[in-house]
C-alpha cells in the first residue's frame, strides 16, 4: 500500500506568471504577493515557487539573481544564464540597481525622511557586526479613520515610497519598524492589533509592500533598462488597485494614483 496519501484531485493548476520583459539574457515578471522566489525548508509545503513555475512555462532554466519576500509583489528579474546572473548580481552588490517600492504604513510620518540604521542578519548572534543600511523615504498619501485601534484614538496609515540603497534582507521593513511606522500586516515586524484590523476592513490579508520598479545596465546590450509593475495597475496588482480605489486617501502636492504609474 502507498504511504504517500490519497491524490488531491481538487489541485488547481498554478497561473502562468505575468512575464513583463525578455530577451535572449534575461526575463522580468510580475511575483504576486504569497509567492517565494525559490523553494526553502521554513516553507516546504508551499508550491508556489517562481523558480519552477517560471522554469515550466519558458521551458529553460532560469537563474534568480535577487529576492523578494513571499510577501511581497512586484518586479522580479531572473537571468537565463549563469554568465548573465554573474554579471546581474554584481550591479547588486555594487549597488548600481535602483529599487523603488511602495507600501502602506502605520501612522503618518514625515513628507521626506532618511533611515540610517545598521543592520545585522536576521537572527545573526549579538558578535556578528552590523551592516550599513540606508534607505530613502517619501510620503505619497495618508489615511485617517475615526476608529480607535490598540492605544490610539484614530486609525491612521499612509501610502510611503521606498529607495533602500543597500540590501539588506527585510531592510525596509526593519527600518519602517525603527521609526515606529510599520508596513500593515508585516507579522514579523508590524503592530498585530493594527495588522488584524486593517485585514478585516479591507478584506484581506497581505503584507502591504510591492516592488514597483527596478532599473539597471543590460549586461549584454549595456542598455539602461527600467521596468514597472505600477501598485495601480488593475490586471497585475488587484489588491493594490482596490486599495486605492476605496480609501479616502489624501494625497500631497505632486501625487495621485494614477502617479504611481511612473514610480
Amino acid at each position: 500500500m502507498s504511504d504517500l496519501g490519497p491524490l488531491d484531485l481538487t489541485a488547481q493548476p498554478l497561473p502562468p506568471l505575468s512575464v513583463l520583459w525578455q530577451d535572449d539574457h534575461l526575463v522580468v515578471v510580475h511575483k504576486p504577493a504569497g509567492w517565494l522566489v525559490h523553494r526553502t525548508g521554513l516553507d516546504a509545503h508551499e508550491c508556489r515557487i517562481v523558480l519552477q513555475v517560471l522554469r515550466d512555462q519558458l521551458g529553460r532554466h532560469v537563474y534568480p539573481v535577487h529576492r523578494l519576500d513571499k510577501g511581497t509583489s512586484g518586479v522580479l528579474l531572473m537571468a537565463l544564464s549563469p554568465e548573465v546572473a554573474r554579471a546581474l548580481s554584481d550591479q547588486f552588490e555594487h549597488r548600481q540597481a535602483h529599487k523603488r517600492y511602495v507600501a502602506m504604513v502605520r501612522g503618518w510620518p514625515p513628507e521626506r525622511w532618511r533611515v540610517e540604521h545598521p543592520l545585522r542578519p536576521d537572527d545573526a548572534p549579538p558578535q556578528v557586526p552590523l551592516q550599513d543600511a540606508q534607505t530613502d523615504f517619501m510620503t505619497l498619501a495618508r489615511w485617517s479613520l475615526p476608529v480607535p485601534v490598540d492605544r490610539y484614538p484614530t486609525t491612521r496609515v499612509a501610502l510611503v515610497l521606498a529607495e533602500p540603497h543597500t540590501g539588506r534582507r527585510h531592510q525596509i521593513r526593519r527600518h519602517l519598524k525603527h521609526v515606529a511606522h510599520p508596513i500593515i500586516g508585516d507579522a514579523n515586524h508590524g503592530k498585530g492589533a493594527h495588522n488584524r484590523w486593517w485585514a478585516q476592513h479591507l478584506g484581506m490579508q497581505r503584507l502591504w509592500l510591492h516592488a514597483a520598479s527596478l532599473s539597471l545596465v543590460h549586461p549584454v546590450s549595456h542598455q539602461l533598462m527600467r521596468w514597472h509593475s505600477p501598485a495601480s495597475d488593475g490586471q497585475l496588482n488587484a489588491d493594490w488597485n482596490a486599495l486605492l480605489a476605496r480609501g479616502d486617501w489624501q494625497w500631497l502636492a505632486g501625487h495621485s494614483a494614477a502617479s504611481l504609474q511612473s514610480i
